[in-house]
């Protein structure tokens, strides 16, 4: 009819989120991680409508959740058109294929869905091709798919493996394909060696952090590189290196010069496929002089946040690097004074008796900020070049 309008927009996918609430949680740790994956669910294009946890030791070896707990997710998909449930956990091959059957719909760990989020920013050729040989080594295990209509075999020049189940044809596809990344990546590799060799001589600084934690917003306030920042996950993925040059307090030596570099975000159960395959980029937390370990004080999690990211530096061997920890977004900070759990110590709610406690039980130095309204980053540039080593 003229004149109509349509509406063509896409319309995101109506997802649930399931959670084991294990025994060993501290209070409120599962909505903790809960809001998170909504918020990568959010990221990923999905909007959540419903929420299910189930106490447990430990997730159901077969289908993550207990037969009652199952019968009620099923019964909501059902009534409501879901079009998928997303799981707190990475799922096995056999509990996926088992809540498949039992939901009608589809079934996303939080691996896949951190992985489709790579997959959806990744920009360079690097970070896609990181991104794909992540996803190739999750899918591997995965396919379960057979296909009988080529379980006759045959014999004959040219036919000798065609009577083969298509999965072990996909398989093979898959194990090609993932050792043509690993080429490509080694030689990006290399390529990167090269340049962090001709800038040798310069000294380094890299930003590490939890995803979502302000270290682009903080890379932009140094050095005006202009990198993206959103209000997301895994904004950005390649790491970005700009050089910075600060004035030296000592007006008779030269200015203080450094390449600073702006990292992927680590996240709680980071797929070990994406650890592996972001190694080389990760080589800059390794090569740097100086780590500024970037921490959202704003969040209520964030000491839990800390210990994800002080594992993955112990991972990929940078943990005992020269470290500055940033608390930024300090204009955000405002805990509830009826929380509970929030500290170790209750009754620390004042920010000023949170910075008294952490610059005493903290080895590396600590400064807060808020990179947003650049509020107190000239303390942050002293605490830079006092870590940094004089030759």
């Amino acid at each position: 009819m003229k004149g109509q309008i349509f509406d063509t927009a896409v319309k995101p996918e109506q997802a649930i989120l399931v959670a084991a609430d294990l025994y060993s949680y501290r209070k409120g740790k599962c909505a903790e991680y809960l809001d998170e994956l909504a918020f990568l669910a959010e990221t990923a294009g999905a909007e959540t409508v419903k929420i299910f946890t189930q106490k447990t030791d430990r997730p159901h070896p077969k289908t993550y959740l207990g037969q009652g707990k199952l019968e009620e997710v099923a019964l909501y998909v059902k009534e409501n058109e879901i079009d998928v449930a997303i799981f707190d956990d990475e799922l096995s091959p056999s509990q996926t294929r088992n809540l498949e059957d039992a939901l009608i719909c589809k079934i996303i760990d939080r691996s896949m869905l951190i992985l489709d989020i790579f997959a959806n920013n990744a920009k360079t050729a690097t970070a896609k091709a990181q991104v794909e040989l992540a996803r190739n080594e999750y899918l591997l295990p995965r396919l379960t798919r057979m296909w009988g209509h080529l379980d006759r075999q045959k014999g004959g020049i040219g036919q000798r493996g065609a009577g083969e189940k298509e999965i072990e044809t996909d398989r093979r596809a898959i194990r090609h394909t993932i050792s043509l990344l690993k080429e490509k990546l080694k030689d990006i590799d290399s390529q990167n060696q090269v340049r962090r060799k001709n800038r040798d001589a310069m000294k380094k600084v890299a930003l590490v952090g939890y995803t979502n934690v302000g270290k682009s917003t903080i890379m932009n306030a140094l050095t005006k590189a202009g990198v993206l920042t959103e209000n997301k996950l895994f904004a950005t993925l390649d790491s970005t290196a700009r050089k910075v040059v600060f004035p030296n307090p000592d007006p008779m030596q030269q200015p203080i010069a450094f390449i600073l570099s702006d990292t992927v975000g680590f996240i709680r159960k980071l797929p070990h496929q994406l650890v592996e395959s972001f190694k080389s980029t990760l080589d800059e937390v390794v090569d740097a002089d100086v780590l500024l370990h970037v921490v959202d004080v704003s969040h209520q999690g964030f000491e839990d946040q800390m210990e994800v990211v002080n594992n993955t530096l112990a991972e990929i061997g940078a943990a005992q690097k020269p470290t500055v920890i940033v608390f930024n977004k300090t204009d955000q900070y405002n805990p509830d004074p009826t929380a509970e759990d929030i500290f170790e110590d209750t009754t620390i709610y004042d920010l000023d008796l949170l910075k008294k406690s952490w610059m005493s039980k903290e080895n590396s130095p600590v400064v807060f900020i808020s990179a947003l309204n650049k509020t107190n980053m000239e303390e942050l540039k002293e605490k830079i070049i006092d870590l940094l080593p004089l030759t």
